[in-house]
């Protein structure tokens, strides 16, 4: 099966420039293509994965993949998908952003490979050495102003206004395409299908300034954007959205976002993000349909995406974290997994690490009053690190504080608390 055939079967392909044409292209050359990450925050998020992962799919065909961070358009900030200006951050916040980034996308990519290692490129390489007259004389003669206005990106703001910096966006990312097209023969842009006016804005650039010379054959492929069956936004939760930075959301968030996906969603997530194959994608649909409740589906899911993003350690940990949630051993965790299993739950530090249990209780909201307090311990709602615990005068001690840091208290069936001793 060739690279685009199957990216057709995941649903990954929206709308192709020439898809005969581009399917030749792939099949009879190594092709080099590029896909475009704005530097707009200090990680990418779940969102970025399609497109990143598209660029591992063309590499594992035999595909040279150029990851291009946009050190230099990240300054002026792309209005597709937008009803408004963006925020525009200064050179030293970008070139930060920028340089996360880069690393992200080195732990998805194969940057060593011998005959198609992947290439990292940074617009503001020959963004910021253009003038402005340059830019002016040199690549704005190229667009119309009626072309311009015609794309979904401009049009879409006309009434609530663009500025000539936004606007000035399509041009630069046709520029990009044609710089990579001239300096490292990319012939193949992909992007979200927000992206598609930028994308024929590049080919029509190269068209233009290639009149005259050699003929030049460029494609641009989109893939769609990303829905949910319940109609909320992908890659969003109420703790806001899923980050690759495991700073921003841990490997335990991670695999929990995707242990937690629709039935309706499952398989097209497998599709979409996965390298399983379309046999054992088939598998997994059939178990969601015949066995929804043993949620195997999201489990592989999970367990592929964790993996890929973070490592096989960070994805036992995750596992052992949910483990330990759902049976409430909490006790053999380490303290870094209780840190992550534990980030959104009402936290007290306690200055004290041998408090009375009773006093314990009332300090940290989990009982209201220390009469509350004895009734939950006597009626055996209070557990200590998962264990049940109805003694009236217990003091925590050293067995009921994990790595000396913390002591985990649960209330009833589900309601977690973390003490942290500092």
């Amino acid at each position: 099966m060739d690279i685009l055939t199957d990216l057709e079967k995941r649903g990954l392909v929206n709308q192709v420039t020439d898809e005969e044409g581009l399917r030749k292209h792939l099949n009879e050359n190594q092709v080099t293509l590029y896909c475009g990450f704005d530097p707009t925050g200090d990680s990418l998020h779940i969102g970025h994965l399609v497109p990143a992962l598209l660029l591992k799919r063309f590499q594992e065909a035999g595909h040279r993949p150029i990851a291009l961070v946009g050190g230099g358009t990240g300054m002026i900030g792309d209005p597709s998908g937008r009803s408004s200006e963006r925020q525009l951050n200064s050179a030293e916040v970008v070139l930060g952003y920028s340089e996360k980034l880069s690393q992200q996308l080195a732990k998805l990519l194969d940057f060593d490979k011998e005959e198609n290692a992947a290439v990292a490129r940074n617009n503001h390489e020959w963004l910021s050495q253009m003038t402005i007259i340059d830019f002016l004389r040199d690549t704005g003669k190229h667009f119309g102003i009626n072309y311009m206005l015609a794309k979904d990106s401009v049009e879409s703001r006309i009434e609530s206004g663009i500025s000539f910096t936004e606007f000035s966006y399509m041009i630069l990312q046709a520029l990009d395409f044609q710089q990579l097209n001239e300096k490292e023969n990319c012939t193949l842009q992909i992007g979200g299908s927000d992206q598609w006016g930028n994308i024929t804005a590049g080919l029509e650039y190269i068209r233009r300034s290639a009149a005259g010379e050699k003929e030049t054959e460029a494609f641009g492929l989109t893939m769609p954007l990303i829905s949910k069956a319940d109609g909320s936004k992908f890659g969003k939760t109420a703790g806001g959205a899923i980050w690759l930075d495991p700073e921003k959301t841990t490997p335990y968030e991670f695999y929990q976002f995707w242990i937690n996906a629709d039935d309706r969603d499952v398989v097209k997530f497998l599709k979409y993000f996965t390298f399983l194959g379309h046999d054992e994608i088939a598998e997994l649909e059939k178990e969601v349909e015949t066995q929804p409740e043993k949620r195997v589906a999201q489990r592989r899911l999970a367990e592929e995406m964790t993996r890929l993003v973070h490592d096989e350690e960070a994805l036992k940990q995750a596992e052992r974290i949910s483990e330990a949630l759902f049976s409430g051993d909490v006790k053999s965790l380490s303290g870094s997994e209780i840190e992550q299993g534990f980030k959104d739950v009402p936290a007290y530090h306690s200055k004290d690490k041998e408090p009375a249990m009773v006093e314990l209780l009332v300090a940290a909201g989990i009982s209201s009053s220390k009469r509350q307090a004895r009734e939950d311990i006597k009626n055996g709602a209070v557990y200590i690190n998962g264990e049940r615990n109805q003694e009236l005068s217990h003091t925590i001690n050293n067995t009921d504080r994990i790595e000396d840091r913390f002591t985990i208290i649960r209330r009833g069936k589900k309601k977690y608390y973390l003490i942290r001793y500092v």
